[in-house]
């Protein structure tokens, strides 16, 4: 086994030189994802490759399949920086599921370059914004995990107060002051976040998701969304649902 893998990587060697086949610099693709890893957006740009470019190396035959294996190691590298950058595992690991699937799904090369572009935007805005969390008060902070994490709850300041130890009108003040919205606003925003990605990349009824979400009415839920994005979410849906995934003819409730 190890003789035969020797020569395969000899004669891979040896076709990679004939056509003067490269790979990028190690140091460089470092560079890259350590720009990602701390929420450089400047330097991110000034350092993303398109995944036609020289020197990534060939996965496959095939250009399309070629290209989402690359795509697919890349978000598997980002999504590993992040983690170690901070970025809260289940959050990272559930966006690199969500991306992998689309890949899976692309029938074009230009699908695939824009799920590369979208990859690389939403994983170094979300560690720019937790880097920038970083000098928020703990109390605030604290605040914004929970949130995150018990976003299918119903959440009160009251429940806020009790995890950060402060009282009520203190830490919405406070929450207010460094956030530039009321606590209330935020997690009805964060809510309606989330309820966006689901009516992207999932098919869930309308129904589920705002139950998932802890809203007590389907109705409060559309007024709420409405509020947010100025449309439902049944256009919301129906406006992007396709868009992103192509219009293969699902059945979208």
């Amino acid at each position: 086994m190890a003789s035969d893998m020797n020569k395969l990587l000899s004669d891979m060697e040896f076709r990679n030189r004939e056509y003067m086949i490269t790979h990028l610099s190690y140091d460089r693709e470092m560079e890259f994802y350590q720009s990602v890893k701390m929420g450089n957006i400047e330097e991110t740009k000034r350092l993303f490759k398109p995944l036609n470019s020289e020197g990534l190396g060939k996965l496959s035959d095939d250009p399309l399949r070629n290209l989402k294996y690359h795509l697919i190691i890349t978000i598997a590298f980002i999504t590993r920086y992040c983690i170690e950058g901070g970025l809260p595992m289940e959050e990272a690991y559930n966006l690199s599921d969500i991306y992998i699937q689309r890949v899976d799904k692309c029938t074009s090369v230009n699908e695939v370059d824009l799920i590369h572009r979208e990859v690389v935007d939403t994983y170094v805005g979300r560690m720019d914004k937790l880097h920038r969390r970083k000098v928020l008060p703990r109390p605030v902070i604290t605040c914004i995990d929970y949130i995150y994490d018990n976003l299918h709850s119903k959440i009160s300041l009251d429940d806020l107060a009790d995890i950060t130890g402060l009282s009520a009108p203190y830490l919405s003040r406070l929450f207010h002051r460094e956030m530039g919205i009321t606590l209330k606003q935020y997690i009805l925003s964060k809510k309606v976040e989330a309820a966006e990605n689901l009516l992207k990349f999932s098919d869930y009824p309308c129904s589920d998701i705002s139950q998932y979400l802890g809203f007590g009415t389907e109705s409060h839920f559309i007024t709420v969304f409405r509020s947010f994005t100025k449309t439902t979410p049944g256009e919301y849906r129906e406006r992007y649902f396709r868009t992103r995934w192509g219009d293969r003819g699902e059945n979208i409730q």
